[in-house]
């Protein structure tokens, strides 16, 4: 009777070893399963995101230092175009712009209020900046153009008459051998103590 039993016990054991070897596989396999697809998702998600790094770095270019900046320029100047403008700076036309250019650097660079006096409605023949009119800051000529206008934007500047005397703003002056003024942007203009145009923000600036 004792044999049986332990025979039974023995069994019995034995039958729930098995058992529960099964369920311990069975186990490992459901965990297995749900483990697989999150490292899977994860490595996904970590690849994208490297991707993502990658192409963010590689859409932003890295700032010229100073050197390189220079070798740009003196590799341009060596070029025919640039030849042609090292000219145009020597000359006498040439030095004119750029004095007119140097003489409100400190306004624009500050864009503080500049008053000047619409000389004329059109550009220079064969001017390709859009719309703008002429204007003496100063007893100076210059250029002042808005660039290509979009829905209407220029609309109270297209009611200056010459004579008018306007309060402009601008964060740039430019120039080329092509024009016989400096070319002032037009980012904000007043008349009158009322604004008449003021350059939107750009997309994704400030």
């Amino acid at each position: 009777m004792k044999n049986k039993m332990n025979a039974l016990s023995g069994s019995d054991l034995s039958g729930d070893r098995s058992m529960l070897i099964k369920t311990t596989k069975h186990m490992k396999k459901v965990i297995y399963a749900l483990i697989l697809p999150l490292v899977v998702v994860s490595g996904l998600v970590f690849a994208n995101h490297e991707i993502k790094n990658e192409n963010s770095e590689k859409s932003i270019p890295k700032p010229l230092s100073a050197a390189e900046r220079e070798a740009g320029l003196r590799k341009w100047e060596a070029t025919p175009e640039g030849i042609k403008f090292k000219k145009w700076e020597a000359s006498p036309e040439g030095k004119k712009v750029l004095a007119g250019a140097a003489k409100i650097r400190k306004p624009i660079s500050a864009f503080t209020n500049m008053e000047a006096v619409v000389t004329s409605l059109s550009l220079p023949p064969g001017s390709r900046l859009g719309f703008g009119v002429m204007a003496r800051i100063n007893g100076d000529d210059y250029i002042l153009s808005f660039g290509l206008e979009e829905s209407n934007e220029f609309q109270q500047l297209h009611n200056l008459k010459v004579n008018d005397k306007i309060i402009i703003k601008s964060r740039g002056v430019s120039y080329a051998p092509k024009y016989s003024y400096p070319i002032v942007s037009g980012d904000y203009v007043e008349r009158d103590s009322k604004i008449i145009y003021k350059r939107a923000p750009r997309k994704g600036g400030c």
